[in-house]
């Protein structure tokens, strides 16, 4: 009798469990109408995912990626990269001498592989985990946990595996712009070795603080951010943070032997303007994807981009034609690369007025700092980074401070009469807070560069022989020409 009862009482603790602890937990209830619905405007919009109140436990049908989303910034991640490889590697290479054209493509490749390594071991983490308002953690390192599913901090709608190389894109071509500045005499272990410490001093942090969810720049999406700047596509991030590099860095070289005395011309302005053209092509990744979805606002982002550029070429072809009685394909090219450049952080932001507006001081400032700084401070800007770069994306990103307006990007607004103080400052102050995010980022690439450069200069050299320099980079280098003569 006894055991029969310990029988029934062991039968009856399993069935009960004990304490409740081995219940078997509800089954997730279905979404109901409402938040179907609801996901699917979020969807549309590119909005945050909806949700059912009343039905809390729901799971969502669509908890992955959209697969439209998804699909524009794949295309836009593969636009970035034709950005640099083929077209700046084709712009800057017609650019220089024929002797020193490999030397062009070899660094930017160099550059291209040497920062997918960074990036996937610690950058994409630096940047967009969470962090400090300067630098983010190593949540992400080696890419740990970044899949297909969306990184709500960034975007709803697309896999963070896209994102993450996205982004590297951006990577990839802001130091490969530096090079411009310091082409036909610069060492190639020195290129290299500069870029790999500046990733880290320089654009991992700049990229953060205006980028990262908890940025200290990041005036859009963190509320708490010191400086309420806004940066749509990089005018702080990539243009300037290069630019101003780019200065310092070619101060230390010294300039090319013969320059100011001998001729020094581009040796294919067919490539430079190949190059020019691929580079505006593949901008519209750089600047509508930087939408995050294939959007209302990536529309915007994508006719300011037209019109900023496609006036700005004017506008600087013409001015050669005042002042020189000649528009040259170059002074085109030029003007289409400034415009590019001046309306990167400013196509998310902008009315079309505006681009043009963009466009009209894209084609005039830059063009002086091209044509008339070099000769009154003679430094050999080779390719003219600073003047397009530094100079464009330091104007690109006051301007935007000015000409920003909530009616084509609804996410200045905010969605309380609070949040980040945009709705307060647009219009007022705005173009305050972009000059403190213009003042910091000069501040750290100047200054960072300037210690880079010294510390690469004493460890493995910055400059190549005279005589290697005479010969030319391609061949002493590489071991290779860019065009082989025939007997």
């Amino acid at each position: 009798m006894i055991v029969r009862v310990f029988i029934f009482a062991a039968f009856l603790i399993a069935a009960i469990g004990v304490g409740g602890q081995t219940s078997t937990p509800a089954p997730s209830a279905s979404p109901s109408l409402e938040q179907r619905v609801a996901d699917l405007e979020a969807y549309i919009n590119n909005g945050p995912r909806g949700s059912d109140s009343a039905n809390p436990t729901a799971t969502s049908n669509v908890s992955g990626p959209g697969p439209g989303h998804n699909g524009w910034m794949m295309t836009a991640s593969a636009l970035v990269l034709f950005m640099s490889l083929p077209g700046l590697a084709l712009f800057y290479g017609g650019l220089v001498r024929q002797k020193n054209v490999l030397s062009i493509l070899a660094q930017c490749l160099g550059i291209a592989g040497l920062v997918a390594i960074l990036w996937w071991a610690v950058g994409y983490s630096l940047v967009f985990s969470r962090g400090s308002p300067v630098l983010g953690g190593l949540k992400f390192a080696f890419l740990r946990g970044v899949d297909a599913t969306p990184n709500g901090d960034y975007s709803y709608w697309v896999s963070q595996n896209i994102f993450a190389m996205y982004q590297l894109m951006f990577a990839i071509i802001t130091p490969c712009l530096i090079i411009g500045a310091v082409a036909e005499r610069i060492r190639f272990a020195a290129v290299l070795g500069f870029v790999g410490v500046w990733m880290f001093v320089v654009y991992f942090p700049l990229a953060h603080m205006v980028w990262g969810i908890d940025g200290l720049m990041n005036g859009v999406w963190n509320e708490r951010a010191s400086i309420r700047a806004i940066d749509f596509a990089g005018g702080t991030v990539v243009h300037m943070s290069s630019g101003w590099s780019a200065l310092v860095f070619c101060a230390l070289l010294g300039p090319r032997l013969g320059f100011r005395k001998e001729i020094m011309a581009p040796h294919s302005m067919v490539l430079c303007m190949v190059g020019s053209g691929m580079l505006w092509v593949g901008w519209y990744g750089f600047n509508a994807g930087s939408a995050l979805g294939a959007d209302g606002i990536a529309a915007n982002a994508f006719t300011t981009t037209t019109l900023a550029t496609a006036v700005a070429s004017f506008t600087w072809a013409m001015f050669e034609y005042v002042l020189r009685g000649k528009p040259s394909v170059l002074g085109f090219c030029s003007g289409a690369v400034a415009g590019l450049v001046v309306i990167t952080p400013a196509c998310g932001y902008v009315d079309p007025t505006g681009a043009v507006v963009i466009g009209v001081a894209a084609g005039i400032i830059p063009f002086f700092a091209c044509t008339k700084l070099k000769s009154w401070f003679h430094y050999d800007d080779a390719l003219d980074t600073f003047g397009v770069h530094a100079v464009g994306g330091t104007l690109g990103a006051f301007l935007t401070g000015v000409l920003a307006t909530s009616t084509v990007n609804g996410n200045l607004r905010g969605t309380s009469a609070t949040q980040n103080g945009l709705t307060q400052i647009l219009g007022h102050t705005l173009w305050l807070e972009q000059l403190k995010a213009i003042a910091i980022t000069i501040f750290m690439a100047v200054v960072a560069s300037a210690i880079i450069g010294v510390v690469v200069k004493g460890l493995i050299g910055l400059r190549i022989a005279p005589e290697i320099e005479r010969q030319g980079l391609d061949i002493n280098e590489h071991g290779e020409e860019g065009y082989m003569v025939s007997g």
